[in-house]
């Protein structure tokens, strides 16, 4: 099979064809430099996620509950704190009251 015969082409014009989609090629790499901003940004952002969760300490289930039960007694705590805060309050305020 000639290949100026069957395709209508020449090989000069063959050749030219190749190097001119060589070239394209080339500039299409061009096209995606403003991509590579936007690709870093993203890497960034994998890197750091990973660092966070890397860094996180992993707990066990059996520690979860022993966890829980302090949390609900400093809870607990601030919640009477709060309350002995609000009668000191109302005292105070019942004393400025009764002095005008």
């Amino acid at each position: 099979m000639r290949l100026g015969t069957t395709t209508g082409l020449n090989g000069n014009s063959f050749f030219c064809a190749a190097a001119e989609f060589q070239s394209q090629a080339r500039s299409s790499h061009l096209n995606l430099t403003p991509l590579v901003p936007i690709v870093a940004i993203i890497a960034w952002a994998v890197i750091k996620t990973a660092r966070i969760n890397a860094s996180r300490p992993e707990s066990s289930s059996s520690e979860l509950p022993a966890r829980v039960e302090e949390l609900e007694r400093v809870v607990q705590g601030l919640q009477k704190e709060l309350a002995e805060t609000q009668e000191r309050l109302d005292f105070a305020e019942r004393l400025l009251t009764k002095g005008r």
